[in-house]
This record gives C-alpha cells, structure tokens and sequence, in this order.
C-alpha cells in the first residue's frame, strides 16, 4: 500500500463518525456527494480517500452504510480494544480521565502515572495512579497499547521515553513540544496553541482559507 496522506486518515474517521450517525437514524444507503456535504468536501476527495483502501461503493447506487461503516472501522484498526495510560495527573490528565465515552469507542483506560507522591496512589474513576518507577512494569501487566501525555513541557520527553521504553507504540502528546520517537512508534501532537493560532490566521485572512486537501 502507498504512503497514505495524514489528512485522509483524519477524513476517514470524520466519514465513519458520518456513517455511524446515518446508521443510527436507519438509513441504509448513502453517496459520495452526501458524506462530502457532510464533511465539508468535494464528491472527488471522498472517492479519492476510499480508492486508498479498494473498492465500496457501486456505480450509481452509491455506498452501503452499515457495510462502508464496518469497513472504515476494519482500515481504522477499531474491530479491537485498545487499552489506554495516562501519564500526567494534573487537571489536563484529570480531565481526560473523567472523559464518559472512551469504552464506547473500544479505547480503555487501564492506568495512570505520576511523578508527584501528592497524586500517586489516589483513584480516578476507580482506577489507580501509579509512580512513574513502576510504569515499564504496570504497562507490561496491563497490556497498555497507548499512552496519553499531559504532562508540563518539560517532562514530555521523558515520558515518551519512558512510553517507549516499555513498548508502547503509539503516544497522544498534549504537551506543547515536539517529542523524540524510534520510527516505529507514532505521536499524535494535540496541540490547543497551535490551533488557536491556526485559527486567529484565517480569521484575519478568510479569503486564503482552502478546500481541505490531501
């Protein structure tokens, strides 16, 4: 398979989003043109985003919810559960914990580090935080597949090194630095400064604002 454009895995899981809500509402069919509409771009981009990963769709009949959605969900590694650490227990960290919805979408959070002993030992919903000496070794017991950094900048890189350290594969990295990785493990940046700024630029400038693209 060819290198896939990181914007077209963010549209994918905006298409399965699309897809889960028309399935929701009992409709059993749908076309390019309304997961665009919905989207918020062109017929072709969607077409274009699917030819990645083969053939869905039928020539005038358009796509199958229920089976695009089950396909979608196969591309975005979703048909698993994926268990989940946080390491960070700030009030970011605490946030995320208290967020309702991961199981619904098969991601579980199994466990939380911290390096302050204020923290480490204290529950959230249920679950407990762990001094980051012992992460290589709960990660290994707990079968952690990604970990979530909210952690000051400055200690970014030691917790992704630790992540790594233990074999975590994939990192969501709240912090606001760029973090070091071996090329087999993917960070996820969730950088809210930058969107903001990204944001003040076309609010200032509308007329360079373009159409989502790979």
């Amino acid at each position: 398979m060819s290198t896939i454009p990181t914007a077209t895995i963010s549209r994918l899981v905006t298409y399965l989003r699309i897809l889960s809500d028309l399935e929701a509402q009992g409709i059993k069919n749908t076309s390019s043109e309304q997961l665009a509409e919905e989207a918020l771009v062109s017929a072709f981009q969607v077409r274009k985003d699917l030819a990645y990963f083969g053939r869905f769709g039928t020539r005038g009949a358009g796509y199958t919810v229920p089976t695009l959605r089950r396909e979608l969900r196969r591309i975005l590694g979703l048909t698993r559960a994926w268990n989940v650490a946080i390491v960070g227990m700030g009030r970011l960290g605490q946030a995320i914990a208290h967020y309702p919805n991961f199981d619904q979408y098969d991601f579980i959070v199994k466990a939380f580090f911290d390096v302050s002993s204020e923290v480490v030992g204290k529950e959230f919903n249920k679950i407990k935080v762990h001094s980051m000496d012992d992460l290589s070794k709960i990660v290994k017991e707990k079968g952690i597949d990604i970990g979530l950094i909210t952690v000051p900048q400055g200690a970014a890189q030691d917790a992704a090194d630790a992540l790594v350290g233990a074999g975590v594969k994939g990192i969501l990295n709240f912090a606001p630095t760029i973090v070091n990785v071996p090329k087999d493990v993917h960070v996820e940046p969730v950088d809210f400064l930058a969107g903001l700024k990204r944001l003040s630029f076309y609010i200032i400038n509308p007329h360079l604002k373009e159409e989502l693209t790979a």
